[in-house]
């Protein structure tokens, strides 16, 4: 909505109104800002948009435009959890920058009342005009108009979560969500991350409730009524989308880091001892980023909260980040070693965000992934200091493939593009801002050295600190340290370093190098091409990279000149976000190294090496045959990231093949990969014990063999799990076997019905997240149909967890068709909860139809979706991905079936499986 005042150069204008903010899902449309006060169309009202009262709306763009920005919001918000609505006031101090007759901000679904103009000449009634296909309102000095909310129904905004204790009750609390652009659902405000400001918030409460907010709580004061309301200090200068307040009847813990900052944890009161190691672990990291950064943490506190109603995994509101349960709490006894790496990590992504994102802080949405690919590059950097046993190295190559899987599609998107609605902004969330960012910067960082690197970004966050910026300002910092690592940045000795010129090809394009190499003798030929999944050949042309490269051969992992050799690897530890071919005999050379020497190389570099061949069949540069050969070496693999790449590339075959009636060829795949991991599966011990890395292979590799029916597993999860049941679930089982023996468990009727009441009475969400699993891959119908009811009622299982659930329901060979269906029969209930655009929809999107691989299928998809409008997604990013994949999935089977038939016939001497 947009704020419309008669002003003549004021130097500072507020705005009061009172308000009863609703909160719905709320998303802004980058348009070209204006770059005058000058009114777009002047003179041409029929060309302008219309208001809800008639008359001409006086803005025809979804960006607001410059000539005012705000100051300060002060702000006092009235919610209440019985009525489930809430009311508030908002003044707006406003800086006029040029002469104009109206101010443009945003608010939706909002009822608005008492607009007043407080001006040095006194206080004006303002008119208002609300466009609600912009969520903005024009203010003249004429009419008031009220406005009253309700808490948001969905996940963003200002909206209501519950719990239920114990016992039985249910509880309401209410909590904000604003990114994208969903502060304006709560608030009338300039929701735009460049329009900083400086807020002053209060909250009035029941006395049985607590409030906090990004700042400390400064004082209490007693209304009438028995109300009570609480005054926060004020922020820092900061965008719309990191403001944040709950009003809960939640419990903390706190410390204080060895810089002063004291830093809580919060949560629900029955699990408020599930936060001890989160709050650890936020004291540690962020003592780490204030030393790493240079630059103090800004605010005297941090928060972390809990929250049991969360769309996705966290948000790094300023100092007041909020959290997914299964995110932040973590029970010793009872979680395993993958809850902690996944807690640590996302800890250490919302407090990286405190300095990349919230002190500096990117201009428009286009470059989101200056904010995310920071924050989930910086996960891997803090937690190899700061928890070295947890060996996130061991993890990371798995960002790069997730991107890549998207990236290879041709409806993929440069890291920074333009974005023109709100789904689109939406959108940006996704692997490519968040993954694709993250490895960019690690072979950046790479190239340049960690010390230069290092330099850099504390240039760019002290100069550009309370700021908003753009790609250029971070190559712009990176360029200026060339000197820390001069002989290495060089491409030759007489070219200087231009880091922009590198990135804006990894960033301005979508998409990813092929690099082909073809080794005669001494000499190396490389050239270049985009690696895309497509027929089309014309959609590769025109793409060029500046390649950052690395190799290593069987003489040496030096540099040129390349002497003759057995074999030459590029891409050393895949630091590099490209992938490679090795041309003439290039792979016979690589496969006899790891047929007789693995070791070699590195464990990321046989991961690197087992993804480019199996994604070279798919546009036919490998031969299928050859990708098998090379992955007979994985029977002598121990590695997590190869071992799961492994996996990774194989399982997918087989599970095209699921939907399709062709069991004998399904099951002797299934076979080939039991035998294959069978020596290691073998080597597994029922027990916690090892590193991290190890324990996550453990519980991976017998969940895998017991879902694939591998006898031994079968046996030992089935007695585990009938001992469990017989103590009622009071026997206490190795934390890290338990999804291996829920899911053998889960088979049965009586087994599935004993594991939902254990869910159903649990307070771990650890725990509760591996039966909810478990009860998803059983291969009883009923049973999945009555997961999906569940989490669609959102009584037991919560609702949140629906898009998770009709996943797993989807990858079930028993569930495929009854996901598909329920997405379809549900479609508009899901986009209106979740929201369009949103990662969750995608994922719900990709994840039911990314495994089908007929032309029946195909045509389901495409009838469904295209009769969708625009305004129920029509245009989403995702459908075409799925579009895409399918007709990938389709070529590789018509392609590929007669050979992967003939190469497991050759092997067919192998003891047969049946039923895999």
């Amino acid at each position: 909505m947009i704020f419309v005042l008669q002003v003549r150069g004021s130097p500072a204008l507020i705005v009061t109104m009172l308000v009863a903010p609703v909160l719905l899902l709320l998303l802004l449309v980058p348009f070209p800002p204006s770059s005058g006060a000058q009114l777009p169309n002047q003179g041409q009202a029929k060309d302008l948009p219309i208001a809800t009262n008639g008359q001409p709306f006086p803005w025809d763009r979804m960006r607001l435009p410059k000539t005012i920005s705000p100051l300060h919001y002060d702000l006092t918000i009235h919610p209440n959890l019985t009525t489930l609505d809430f009311t508030g006031v908002a003044r707006i101090e406003l800086d006029v920058h040029e002469d104009t007759s109206i101010i443009i901000l945003h608010a939706k679904q909002m009822q608005i009342s008492n607009v007043l103009l407080l001006a040095p000449e006194g206080i004006r009634p303002l008119h208002v005009l609300e466009y609600p296909h912009f969520h903005q309102l024009a203010l003249k000095y004429e009419v008031q108009l009220e406005f009253a909310a309700n808490l948001s129904d969905s996940y963003h905004g200002f909206y209501k979560s519950s719990y239920r204790t114990s016992s039985g009750e249910v509880r309401v609390m209410a909590s904000t969500q604003f990114e994208a652009t969903f502060a304006r659902g709560a608030f009338p405000c300039f929701d735009e991350p460049a329009f900083k400001a400086n807020f002053t918030i209060r909250i009035i409460r029941e006395p049985r409730h607590i409030a906090i907010s990004n700042m400390p709580k400064v004082k209490t004061v007693e209304l009438p009524g028995g109300l009570l309301e609480d005054h926060f200090d004020t922020t820092v200068k900061m965008s719309t989308y990191l403001v944040a307040y709950i009003v809960s009847d939640f419990l903390s813990v706190s410390k204080t880091t060895q810089h002063g900052v004291k830093i809580s944890v919060y949560a629900v009161p029955e699990k408020i001892n599930q936060t001890a190691y989160a709050l650890d672990a936020a004291v540690k990291l962020l003592d780490f980023y204030d030393d790493y950064y240079d630059i103090p943490y800004q605010l005297p506190k941090h928060d972390l909260a809990a929250i049991p109603d969360f769309q996705s995994g966290a948000m790094e509101n300023w100092g007041l980040s909020t959290y997914r349960e299964a995110g932040l709490l973590f029970d010793p006894d009872r979680s395993s070693a993958s809850d902690k790496l996944g807690i640590t990590k996302v800890i250490a992504h919302e407090l990286a965000h405190q300095w990349f994102g919230n002190l500096v802080t990117m201009e428009w949405w286009n470059d989101l992934w200056l904010n995310e690919g920071f924050a989930k590059f910086m996960e891997f950097i803090s937690l190899d200091i700061t928890y070295p046993e947890l060996r996130v190295d061991d993890f990371f190559l798995e960002k790069c493939f997730e991107a890549m899987e998207v990236d290879s599609l041709s409806s993929s998107h440069p890291v920074s593009t333009p974005v023109e609605n709100p789904m689109q902004i939406q959108e940006m969330f996704d692997d490519v801002s968040y993954d694709k960012g993250a490895c960019i910067l690690n072979m950046l960082r790479d190239f340049l050295t960690p010390e230069a690197f290092e330099i850099g970004i504390i240039q760019y966050l002290k100069r550009y600190s309370y700021q908003n910026t753009v790609n250029s300002h971070l190559w712009e910092s990176l360029t200026n340290v060339s000197d820390v690592c001069v002989s290495k940045v060089k491409w030759h000795s007489d070219d200087e370093l231009d880091v922009r010129a590198i990135m804006d090809t990894w960033t301005l394009q979508e998409g990813f190098p092929l690099v082909t190499v073809e080794v005669r003798g001494r000499e190396v030929r490389l050239s270049q091409e985009r690696y895309l999944k497509t027929d089309d050949p014309s959609l590769t042309e025109g793409f060029l990279w500046q390649i950052p490269l690395t190799y290593m051969t069987s003489a040496s992992n030096t540099y040129p000149p390349l002497p003759e050799v057995d074999w030459v690897k590029f891409n050393v530890d895949m630091s590099g976000y490209y992938m490679v071919h090795y041309a003439g005999e290039g792979w016979n050379s690589i496969i006899r190294l790891l047929q007789h020497n693995h070791t070699a190389l590195s464990g990321n570099d046989r991961a690197n090496l087992i993804h480019n061949v199996f994604q070279l069949v798919s546009i036919g540069k490998v031969r299928l045959d050859t990708a098998l050969e090379l992955s007979l070496y994985l029977s002598r693999e121990t590695e997590i990231m190869a071992v799961t790449q492994g996996f990774g590339e194989l399982v997918p075959l087989y599970k095209l093949m699921e939907k399709r009636d062709m069991a004998a060829l399904e099951n002797q795949m299934k076979g080939y990969i039991v035998d294959l991991f069978r020596g290691l599966i073998d080597r597994q011990e029922w027990t916690d014990s090892g590193s991290v890395s190890e324990r996550v292979l453990r519980s991976y590799l017998l969940l895998f063999a017991c879902v694939r029916n591998y006898a031994p597993c079968v046996t030992k999860a089935t007695q585990l799990f009938n001992k469990w049941k017989d103590s009622d679930g009071t026997l206490s089982l190795p934390v890290d076997i338990t999804m291996a023996v829920f899911v053998i468990g889960a088979r049965t009727p009586e087994g599935w019905d004993f594991l939902f009441e254990k869910y159903r009475h649990s307070m771990q969400m650890s725990v509760k997240s591996r039966m909810k699993f478990a009860m998803t891959v059983t291969s009883l119908q009923d049973k999945l149909k009555w997961c999906v009811h569940l989490a669609s009622y959102g009584e037991v299982m919560k609702t949140q967890d629906l898009p998770d659930v009709v996943v797993s329901v989807a990858k079930n060979p028993h569930g495929y068709k009854l996901a598909w269906d329920f997405l379809r029969a549900n479609w508009h209930t899901l986009i209106k909860k979740f929201d369009l655009g949103t990662n969750t929809v995608s994922h719900m999107v990709t994840g039911v139809t990314n495994q089908y691989s007929t032309r029946e299928m195909l045509d389901e998809v495409r009838s469904f979706f295209g009769s969708l409008t625009e305004e129920t997604g029509s245009e989403m990013r995702c459908i075409q991905q799925t579009y895409e994949t399918i007709e990938d999935n389709i070529r590789w089977m018509d392609t590929n079936l007669p050979l992967l038939q003939a190469w497991l016939n050759k092997r067919s001497h192998k003891v047969a499986h049946e039923d895999l």
